[in-house]
């Protein structure tokens, strides 16, 4: 039965799934493409350089770091921001719609028609997200795979899984914890609101933290920081993909408890 869950959470998030895998490969292409313009523009990089400190932590900009390089380039606009973005709100949305969105649209009952547990159910949801959010970082990955000869960027291909790793690492945390807040409490508006919002806290902790004093000691917290910045360029901290991922399934288990404790009416 909890196959079947997950099976269904997959068939139910189908459509939307295809769509953001869709456009993420397609704002991958086409920031790619672009490339070839930036590699012949080596006053690029003392347009940077010229920026504000803030400005660069935040973007993840490496001190040094060459952006007529195809991993400088692609770390900035790519990994420092959007794709991490256009991920975490695919996992956010798909975990906020499970659990608290069924109950909200009044579909739960038919979740909880499954004999088992509550909280097999949530694991068995979260499963689902979680081939969702591979599902994604795998197309993207093969994206950035195939074009990397076509446009000459010049990658390495462990970094380039490094990076796909950390930012799959980022959408399953805040996917779950949005699952698993939706898990505990009936609203669908509190699982997005509380998981968007965590996520963008952490994201200033990790970019501002070394410009903002009180900060440095956040930063351990912040799955973005433990991620490391630069992945192209340096790869991903593994280590710190691996305590993310930890933590994930924490957040998970957490929610799959809690929810036994909710007031539910099961057929």
């Amino acid at each position: 039965m909890a196959t079947e869950l997950f099976r269904r959470g997959l068939r139910d998030h189908r459509r939307a799934l295809l769509g953001w895998c869709v456009g993420i490969a397609g704002y991958i292409a086409l920031v790619a493409s672009i490339f070839p313009s930036i590699e012949s523009s080596p006053e690029l990089n003392e347009l940077i350089e010229s920026y504000p400190d803030v400005l660069k932590s935040l973007f993840g900009i490496a001190e040094g770091g060459d952006l007529t390089s195809g991993a400088g380039y692609l770390d900035v606009e790519l990994f420092s921001f959007m794709l991490p973005l256009l991920v975490l709100v695919l996992a956010i949305g798909s975990g906020a719609r499970t659990f608290a969105g069924e109950e909200d649209a009044g579909r739960l009952e038919l979740v909880l028609a499954y004999p088992i547990q509550r909280r097999t159910a949530v694991l068995a949801k979260g499963a689902a997200l979680g081939a969702e959010v591979l599902a994604a970082c795998l197309v993207g990955m093969a994206t950035l795979l195939v074009l990397e000869p076509v446009v000459g960027l010049e990658l390495s291909t462990a970094n380039v899984v490094s990076a796909f790793l950390g930012v799959g690492a980022l959408a399953i945390f805040y996917g779950w914890l949005a699952l698993a807040i939706g898990a505990t409490y009936p609203s669908r508006g509190l699982a997005i609101g509380l998981a968007a919002a965590t996520a963008a806290a952490d994201y200033l902790v990790a970019g501002l933290h070394e410009l903002a004093g009180w900060l440095d000691p956040f930063r351990f917290l912040s799955p973005f920081w433990l991620i490391g910045s630069s992945p192209l360029q340096a790869g991903s901290d593994l280590s710190g993909v691996t305590i993310v991922l930890g933590a994930a399934i924490v957040v998970l288990i957490l929610g799959a408890t809690l929810v036994e404790r909710r007031d539910l009416e099961s057929p």
